[in-house]
């Protein structure tokens, strides 16, 4: 089997296009961050009050490097980041309202952008796609 025809190499180019489109279009769009900073916007906005280590679990990200993400999102003051009165070693994290601003704003570039991620793909193949791409994920 030649290399490039190899799941590993055609997966690291499919998300080589993806990080591409996803920074053109959020950009052109006046945003400045990369697809793992909106997953883990995206993850706050909806699980608000949850700390770190579960934003990291929710968007499959290594927990040793999400606190970069996260300070990267509170120096932008999208994120607030308080130590937890339950467990103080634990981080509680929330939008700020300027965080959910963005994200409100990003959503739909996001949606938008997912077509054109697979645009060589038709409607059906992409339906199909996303549902042999979730099961190899296994969710």
């Amino acid at each position: 089997m030649d290399s490039l025809d190899m799941a590993g190499h055609l997966i690291r180019r499919l998300h080589q296009l993806s990080t591409q489109v996803f920074v053109q279009r959020t950009q052109a769009a006046g945003f400045d961050l990369t697809p793992v900073q909106f997953a883990a916007l995206d993850a706050i906005g909806h699980h608000p009050g949850t700390d770190q280590a579960t934003v990291a679990e929710l968007i499959a990200y290594d927990r040793a490097t999400i606190g970069g993400v996260i300070e990267r999102l509170e120096q932008k003051g999208w994120v607030d980041r308080v130590v937890s009165e339950r467990d103080r070693r634990a981080r509680v994290l929330s939008l700020t309202a300027e965080g959910e601003r963005i994200l409100q704003a990003l959503v739909p570039v996001v949606r938008n952008l997912q077509d054109e991620i697979l645009q060589a793909l038709g409607e059906a193949d992409r339906a199909r796609f996303l549902r042999l791409a979730r099961q190899a994920v296994g969710s």
